[in-house]
C-alpha cells in the first residue's frame, strides 16, 4: 500500500492523503476546485469542474496514472438540478468514450459547487492489462 500527497495538487484540507495505491488500483480523495497555487475558486460550475479535474489529474500523475486510467468517479454537485448539464460539458472535455462509470449526487459543499473522487487502474496494472 502506498499513500501519496502530490506537491502539485492543492494541499489536503484535513488529515488525509490525496491518493492511495493498493491492489492494482488508485483511490483518490475528493478534490475541490481550489487553484493549487492561489487557492482561488471560480464562480461557475464549468470552470470549477475543469479545475477539479485538473487537480485530480495532478494526484493521479503523482502515482504514475492519469485520467485515461480512471474506471469510476463519484461526483458531488451542490446544485445538481441546476448545474448537471453544464457540469457534463466540462466533464466531457477530460474523458473520452467509453466513459468511466459514474455516480453523481447532490451534496452540501460549503463554498464550492463541485467535488470529485476517482478510482483508477494503477500504472503497474495498466501496463499488464
Amino acid at each position: 500500500m502506498r499513500f501519496v500527497v502530490s506537491p502539485e495538487a492543492p494541499s489536503p484540507a484535513g488529515p488525509y492523503s490525496h491518493a492511495v495505491v493498493v491492489g492494482g488500483f488508485v483511490y483518490t480523495a475528493g478534490f475541490g476546485p481550489q487553484h493549487p497555487e492561489t487557492g482561488a475558486v471560480a464562480d461557475d460550475v464549468v470552470e470549477q469542474t475543469r479545475q477539479v479535474l485538473e487537480n485530480l489529474q495532478m494526484a493521479l500523475h503523482a502515482v504514475g496514472s492519469d485520467l485515461g486510467q480512471v474506471v469510476k468517479t463519484t461526483c458531488h454537485l451542490r446544485h445538481p438540478e441546476r448545474d448537471f448539464a453544464e457540469f457534463n460539458v466540462a466533464y466531457r472535455e477530460f474523458f473520452d468514450e467509453p466513459y468511466p462509470v459514474r455516480t453523481t449526487v447532490g451534496s452540501e459543499l460549503p463554498g464550492i459547487l463541485v467535488e470529485i473522487d476517482a478510482v483508477a487502474v494503477s500504472a503497474d496494472t495498466a501496463e499488464t492489462a
